[in-house]
């Protein structure tokens, strides 16, 4: 059995609601990638935002995540079948799968295991598509208190799988053949001071360092973000690129 690293059950509410969504030109892409669009697999779907594009473009999804909590947040859907399991613990068919997606989750997973079950339960010619996103952006003056925010002030409650989601999973050895060219895309929001502040409040490093200290660093930022920011009721454009990685099981 895999070791599940927990770090949003405890929030998953605030997760839910606060998590910037995906641009459906990624979700068109991924499925030109495939001729056949049977069965698509989002593993590690916390709370549903890739597996609801994916049943916009596949027959069928399974969204599985070891979280309760996170599948409790997701919107039903007649094409999606939500499942609590572990990626490394896939309850599906060998050689079912069309697509594999992995949205912001790939960090966590013990990687050997799910690249072992990646290739059992892929079809052949079936692809995975993982992706990632670091640090947004909003202008010079909103960003340089997000970063001591970021690096500074959470530096030390962020977990070292966030390594890889800094480095745009390019460290990452995927066990398939490459795809290129990938989508040059980025997640746009316009959001408020409200939402914005929200969305930090539901980093992972945010929630530890108030579990294990009782400090409220994103409100300890806040005054600063404010004045940076300006009426906070002025929505702001907030931007994320999206590093992305695919492959195709070839046999």
């Amino acid at each position: 059995m895999s070791t599940f690293k927990d770090h949003f059950s405890g929030h998953a509410r605030n997760y839910a609601t606060a998590r910037p969504g995906y641009p459906p030109a990624l979700f068109d892409w991924i499925a030109g990638l495939v001729g056949q669009h049977a069965l698509a697999w989002d593993a590690g779907c916390g709370n549903g935002q890739a597996a609801l594009a994916l049943a916009e473009r596949f027959e069928a999804v399974v969204a599985s995540d070891p979280s309760a909590e996170q599948i409790a947040q997701a919107p039903a859907h007649p094409r999606v079948d939500y499942r609590v399991e572990a990626a490394e613990d896939c309850s599906l068919p060998a050689s079912s799968v069309d697509v594999a997606c992995v949205a912001q989750a790939l960090h966590w997973f013990d990687l050997p295991r799910f690249f072992t079950t990646l290739l059992r339960v892929l079809k052949p010619g079936g692809v995975l598509v993982a992706w990632t996103y670091e640090t947004c952006r909003v202008d010079p003056a909103v960003d340089a208190v997000f970063d001591r925010l970021y690096r500074d002030r959470l530096g030390p409650w962020w977990p070292p799988e966030r390594q890889l989601v800094e480095s745009g999973y390019r460290d990452i050895d995927l066990p398939l053949q490459p795809l290129e060219p990938l989508p040059e895309l980025s997640i746009e929001l316009d959001w408020t001071l409200t939402q914005f502040l929200e969305y930090l409040r539901s980093w992972s490093a945010s929630a530890r360092c108030l579990r294990e200290t009782g400090r409220d660093a994103v409100a300890e930022f806040a005054p600063a973000l404010a004045a940076a920011w300006g009426p906070p009721e002025t929505r702001r454009c907030v931007a994320w690129p999206l590093a992305v990685r695919a492959g195709r099981r070839t046999a």
